[in-house]
């Protein structure tokens, strides 16, 4: 196995962050590098639930996903299975933190050979999801 981990902290309570992660019409609006938008069709945020979602590139391209809600804690932490090839587990943390919430990303690929094979693509991908998630938890926190 393989883990990625990559980390962020961002100026709000964690049930703020979990506010964005929970949601899916905000979830659907930072998930994914820079540039993609996604259309879910099933969001079950529930442990054992089904997340089914199309994920649309800036390339023009779709990518289907079938994700499972492994397990779930309120403001504390989500754990995310992706059965299919490539098969991963992705565990988001949430924890206080001086400036508010640190947000930590370990992504565990089953495969290591494949784990090296898509790194660079991995890598960046994770950093920017968390900072997209960041943008999408100040933009809720902005006076309107």
């Amino acid at each position: 196995m393989t883990t990625f981990n990559a980390s962020l902290e961002i100026p709000a309570s964690a049930d703020q962050v979990f506010a964005a992660i929970s949601d899916p019409e905000r979830l659907a609006r930072w998930w994914g590098p820079a540039g993609f938008s996604n259309t879910f069709t099933r969001f079950e945020f529930k442990a054992g639930g089904r997340w089914s979602l199309i994920m649309h590139g800036p390339d023009g391209r779709d990518y289907p996903n079938e994700n499972v809600f492994a397990d779930i804690e309120a403001s504390r932490k989500l754990v995310v299975e992706h059965p299919a090839e490539p098969k991963y587990r992705l565990v988001i943390a949430l924890a206080p933190s001086a400036a508010g919430t640190l947000v930590s990303w370990a992504q565990t690929f089953e495969n290591p050979e494949t784990a090296r094979r898509i790194e660079h693509i991995v890598v960046p991908a994770n950093q920017q999801n968390l900072e997209r998630l960041a943008q999408e938890v100040g933009r809720q926190l902005a006076p309107s």
